[in-house]
């Protein structure tokens, strides 16, 4: 495929809708299963005030019920019946790229994260809900592991990502940094790619996903998780990171517009291990940015930033303490649809 002609869109984008999967009672969240619906209820609410939510559930009518008590637009709501292992959508959803104009998807295999956790059910979610004809668009199964969170795109041919991920001997070893590169070119028309070869979260289990410590932003903007504490475990390795980002050049070889964003105070789970709390693992969608808070002394701090990289969008701030007790946030739990991709 000729890569001037392939595009991966920005997140910042108009969007058709979003993919969100509600949590099961006998998944990980079962123990809290009570505190993330509350969760599940206000962001699927909230997003479908401003666009479509495809939303695979496991209990429909219960589910719908929950939801009808809430501010949620019910007409801009797909429920669709699909098993899942979890629910971490970014990383098993599929990935729109734009080819002559047209939206084509991306279902990339997904292994759990580098084999670390069971994957069966949702590395068959993007073909169940193409089956159904969720989509409006054909879908190319591939055979390389990509999970969303481990790219983002500024839509004009960079993508920012990590080499502790993408380089991870679990996910594609017969590819190395070169042979990646080549194919995100033919894949997503890639022009240059922005390898983070330092950061990462405590208690995080994705191998340094980028979206949870940077991330594109428009007007080439990068927005990162930044740490002054030098007592915290996070201060070296974010601090190179501080550094090789200041290194990174537009395609028009300038310096990105750098903003950083402060890393919260350590939250702990109930067995004393800390949790990967970060302001980075934001949601884009139409009008809108959906912030995770921590009840934290930073979260003021992190909206006011964002804000100004996104001053016509309304900033919206949801708790997502429950959520990173199952070691991802707000990013990690939903994945954008191309402007093009919803029947």
């Amino acid at each position: 495929m000729p890569t001037n002609l392939i595009r991966l869109p920005a997140e910042w984008e108009h969007q058709d809708g979003v993919l969100l999967a509600w949590p099961t009672p006998d998944s990980d969240w079962g123990e809290y299963l009570g505190a993330i619906e509350t969760v599940f209820i206000q962001l699927t609410a909230l997003i479908s005030t401003y666009e479509r939510v495809i939303l695979i559930c496991h209990d429909l009518d219960n589910i719908r019920a929950k939801l009808i008590g809430s501010s949620a637009n019910l007409k801009n709501i797909n429920f669709i019946a699909i098993a899942i292992n979890d629910t971490w959508m970014r990383d098993c959803g599929p990935i729109g790229v734009t080819l002559n104009n047209q939206v084509l998807l991306y279902d990339f295999g997904f292994n759990g994260w580098g084999l670390k956790f069971a994957a069966d059910l949702d590395n068959q979610i993007n073909r169940q809900l193409q089956r159904i004809r969720t989509f409006r668009c054909p879908m190319k199964t591939l055979g390389l592991v990509l999970e969303g969170g481990s790219i983002e795109s500024d839509g004009a041919g960079t993508l920012l990502t990590t080499s502790k991920c993408l380089l991870s001997p679990n996910r594609n070893p017969h590819l190395n940094k070169i042979e990646l590169e080549k194919t995100f070119s033919n894949l997503f028309g890639t022009k240059q790619v922005l390898w983070l070869d330092y950061g990462f979260l405590a208690g995080d289990d994705t191998d340094s996903h980028v979206d949870t410590l940077a991330r594109l932003c428009p007007d080439n903007t990068i927005i990162y998780t930044s740490c002054d504490d030098e007592t915290d475990e996070h201060f070296a390795e974010l601090k190179k990171m501080e550094q090789q980002l200041k290194s990174f050049t537009t395609l028009d070889d300038k310096p990105f517009k750098l903003f950083p964003l402060p890393i919260p105070e350590a939250k702990f789970d109930n067995n004393k291990n800390r949790l990967p709390a970060t302001y980075a693992n934001f949601l884009i969608i139409n009008g809108a940015v959906l912030v995770p808070v921590y009840d934290d002394p930073a979260d003021s701090v992190a909206l006011c930033t964002i804000q100004q990289i996104f001053p016509t969008h309304k900033i919206i701030a949801i708790n997502c303490n429950t959520v990173i007790v199952q070691h991802g946030s707000l990013h990690c739990l939903t994945m954008q649809l191309t402007q093009g991709t919803l029947s």
